[in-house]
C-alpha cells in the first residue's frame, strides 16, 4: 500500500485536515460564485449598451451609472436621501419586530391571548399596508412618522406570525423538561420559549427586512420630500434615468447588505444551525 493509503488508514488527523481543506474548497467556489454572476451581468450589460444593441436612453451603460452616483455623492444630494431613508428603515424597521415578537411570544405561549389576537392578525395581514398609506398620511402628516408607521405595519406581521409558530413548534420534551424541574414563567419565557422560537422567529426578521425596503421605495414615492423612493420616482418624472437607476442600486446594494448581516447574526445566536 502507498504512503497515501496508509495516511488514509492510519492518520484520523490528516484526514480531517483534507476533509476541511475540500470543505474550505468548495466554499470559496461558492463565494467566487456571488461574485461572478452581478459582475458578469453588469459587464454584459456594459457591452450591450456600448454596442447600441439596447437603447441607451432607457438603459444607460453601468459605467455612466456609477459616474453619476459619484457626482451625487461629490454633490451631497445623495447623502441626504439615502440617510433620510435609512433613519426612517432603521426606526419602522424596530418598531415593527420589537411589538412583533412580544406578541408572537405571548400568542405561542397562551392559548387565550391566541384566540384573542389570531382573528384580528389574520384579518389585517392579507391588507398592503401601502393601501392604506393614504389614511396613514392623513393620520400622521407627510412626515417620518408616517413612513415609520406604513414600514412598521408591514414588518409587524410576519414577525409575529414567525414568531409565534416557533413557540408553538417547541419539542414537547422541552416543556416536559422546564415543569419537572419547576421553571417560572420568566425562566421558562428566557430559557425555553425565546430560545426556541429563535431560528424562526430570525426567518420572519428576514423577511420583514426585505419588506421594509420595498415599503420604504413606494412610500417615499407618495408624499415625500426626500429618500431613496423619492429620488427614484422624481428622477423618473424628470426621465433622469441615470439617477433613478442610481436609486435602484442603492436599494439593491441595502437589500442585500442587511440580509448578509441578519445572516451573520442568526449565525451568532444560532450557531448549532
Amino acid at each position: 500500500m502507498d504512503r497515501r493509503g496508509t495516511i488514509e488508514k492510519h492518520d484520523p488527523f490528516e484526514i480531517e485536515q483534507q476533509e476541511w481543506k475540500r470543505r474550505q474548497s468548495k466554499e470559496r467556489y461558492k463565494q467566487l460564485l456571488t461574485i461572478v454572476s452581478p459582475i458578469f451581468l453588469l459587464l454584459l450589460w456594459e457591452v450591450l449598451s456600448r454596442t447600441g444593441m439596447i437603447d441607451t436612453r432607457f438603459f444607460p451603460p453601468p459605467s455612466a451609472i456609477i459616474g453619476t452616483l459619484f457626482d451625487m455623492v461629490a454633490n451631497g444630494s445623495l447623502v441626504k436621501h439615502v440617510g433620510v431613508s435609512l433613519y426612517r428603515i432603521f426606526v419602522g424597521f424596530l418598531a415593527g419586530v420589537i411589538p412583533g415578537v412580544i406578541i408572537g411570544l405571548l400568542m405561542g405561549l397562551y392559548s387565550p391571548i391566541r384566540h384573542l389576537m389570531q382573528p384580528i392578525v389574520m384579518a389585517l395581514m392579507p391588507i398592503p399596508t401601502l393601501a392604506l398609506l393614504p389614511m396613514i398620511i392623513i393620520l400622521f402628516g407627510i412626515g417620518d412618522l408616517s413612513k415609520v408607521v406604513t414600514i412598521a405595519g408591514s414588518v409587524f406581521f410576519p414577525v409575529v406570525i414567525n414568531t409565534a409558530a416557533g413557540v408553538m413548534n417547541i419539542d414537547q420534551i422541552y416543556l416536559d423538561v422546564a415543569n419537572n424541574y419547576g421553571a417560572g414563567k420568566l425562566q421558562f419565557f428566557y430559557k425555553i420559549a425565546l430560545p426556541g422560537a429563535l431560528p424562526v422567529m430570525l426567518e420572519g426578521i428576514q423577511m420583514g427586512q426585505a419588506i421594509a425596503l420595498l415599503t420604504i421605495v413606494a412610500a417615499e414615492m407618495m408624499g415625500a420630500t426626500s429618500g431613496i423612493g423619492y429620488l427614484i420616482w422624481t428622477s423618473y418624472k424628470a426621465f433622469l434615468l441615470q439617477e433613478m437607476y442610481v436609486g435602484l442600486i442603492l436599494i439593491s446594494f441595502f437589500g442585500y447588505l442587511f440580509s448578509v448581516l441578519l445572516r451573520g447574526f442568526q449565525k451568532k445566536l444560532l450557531p448549532w444551525r
